[in-house]
């Protein structure tokens, strides 16, 4: 016996059906959670700079067409406009959804590279995950809260030039799948984003230094055959240093990286390959 269709799997009626259904319980539990959601946007950078980061806007991607990269840059211009100068007060969150709104072609958003489970594929607003990425980062390198994150599970393209551990993006799509923070400090933070002709760039901003500052680092990073194929593996802290005295006060587990490789094994490097 076949096993029964979700309504999501029936057709694009169905889909539709089930992905506002899945939006109106997302929009009760948002109002049952009583959280207070920044708007208030400033773009004048407050005085403290917390943590600065740029990633690059064209990567060499195995295998993905070079078009869908120039409308991502197109897309990421669009929601780094809505994210810009936003400010948290202390108790504060943040929700990437909620300030950017759902990207549509009527608000000028075009095809780009959009994942969806394990299969890479064209869609409107596709690359806003490397905006996603971008806010996570900063926040890991800060003493605010993350309330809400998905972790890409799989490993889907070889490293070009990557500058941050692996694993440490995270997955958003509109609206049930979000990236969210908390202020949790008793000062305002700020975000600024920009683009210039090859990078995203982002700044975390406060008015005055924490106590701490952080280092990400990963370790033991390797490549295993198992019996269903290829894996990435590898560890990835949070070092927490006190800023005065220069010691480590805290070492913390940010994540267990055990990802299937998802592109051509023969583009893994033979120097990272370790037997099982």
């Amino acid at each position: 016996m076949k096993p029964r269709k979700l309504l999501c799997q029936t057709g694009p009626v169905g889909y539709w059906i089930s992905l506002r259904k899945e939006w109106l319980l997302r929009d009760f539990k948002t109002w049952r959670s009583g959280l207070c959601y920044a708007t208030h946007r400033d773009p004048t950078p407050l005085p403290c700079l917390v943590k600065g980061h740029t990633s690059l806007l064209m990567r060499h991607l195995h295998g993905v067409d070079a078009r869908l990269q120039q409308g991502k840059i197109e897309n990421l211009r669009l929601a780094a406009q809505r994210l810009n100068g936003i400010i948290l007060e202390p108790g504060e969150c943040f929700s990437f959804w909620k300030l950017i709104g759902q990207p549509t072609k009527a608000k000028g958003y075009t095809e780009g590279l959009v994942i969806a489970g394990t299969q890479l594929r064209p869609g409107i607003a596709g690359g806003l995950c490397q905006l996603a990425n971008m806010v996570h980062w900063l926040v890991l390198n800060s003493p605010l809260t993350v309330i809400e994150l998905h972790h890409h599970s799989d490993a889907l393209f070889p490293d070009d030039r990557r500058t941050v551990p692996f694993g440490t993006g995270t997955s958003v799509f509109y609206k049930n799948i979000d990236y969210q923070f908390q202020n949790t400090t008793d000062q305002p933070v700020q975000l600024l984003f920009w683009l210039t002709d090859t990078d995203l760039c982002g700044e975390l901003r406060t008015t005055k230094p924490f106590p701490c500052r952080y280092r990400i680092v990963e370790e033991d990073s390797h490549f295993v055959q198992e019996a269903d194929g290829w894996y990435r593996v590898s560890k990835v802290y949070r070092r927490v240093i006190d800023r005065s005295t220069g010691e480590e006060v805290a070492r913390e587990l940010v994540l267990d990286n055990h990802s299937r490789v998802m592109y051509d094994p023969s583009l893994i490097p033979a120097d990272q390959i370790r037997p099982l």
